[in-house]
């Protein structure tokens, strides 16, 4: 049994406004709260389009939870689509030893981040986020994909001017200088 004397007030305070959902999207389970971004494999939809997610496994509020017979009927969590991203790499390895066999794969994963707005049963709104001006995050990855494009670029006008020819300066007539012969006979 927890000690509640120990935690104090605020604590305890803070774990009865907690709510949250538990959905299912695309395979897997997610826990959201409202006000919270949350990374589900890549759905269809353009950035700052609402996103629905229907199949609502369990609502807990503090104490009180409601839990679905698979979902719960008439619950569903809403959101807005921020981005659409893919994340980092990763190195796929495959070979037989004494065979030389070898197979190297990179793989990035697809997603899509997702701002929970509310959560609602039938209608009637259970958790929402109240501070509407909070702004927009940064679109995923922009800054890194906006560096290698301006690499990229710079790279391309130094390849460029690389294989432009140079420019001969045109001399005068009488300027130029022919280098002395060397004479190799001997008299």
């Amino acid at each position: 049994m927890l000690d509640t004397t120990s935690i104090g007030t605020s604590m305890c305070a803070r774990a009865e406004t907690n709510m949250y959902a538990v959905v299912e999207a695309g395979g897997r389970q997610y826990q959201l709260t409202s006000g919270r971004y949350v990374d589900v494999d890549m759905v269809a939809g353009e950035p700052e389009t609402d996103f629905v997610f229907e199949r609502v496994l369990m609502i807990v509020d503090g104490d009180k939870s409601v839990v679905g017979k698979p979902i719960i009927d008439g619950a569903k969590v809403t959101g807005k689509i921020v981005a659409q991203g893919r994340s980092s790499k990763i190195i796929v390895f495959k070979y037989r030893p004494k065979k030389g066999t070898r197979k190297r794969t990179g793989h990035r994963q697809g997603f899509t981040r997702i701002y929970i707005g509310a959560i609602k049963i039938n209608d009637k709104v259970l958790s929402e986020v109240k501070d509407a001006g909070k702004p927009a995050p940064k679109a995923v990855g922009t800054e890194k994909v906006a560096k290698r494009e301006a690499e990229k670029a710079e790279e391309k006008a130094l390849a460029k001017a690389a294989k432009a020819p140079a420019t001969k300066k045109v001399e005068a007539k009488g300027d130029t200088k022919k280098p002395a012969s060397k004479s190799t006979k001997k008299d």
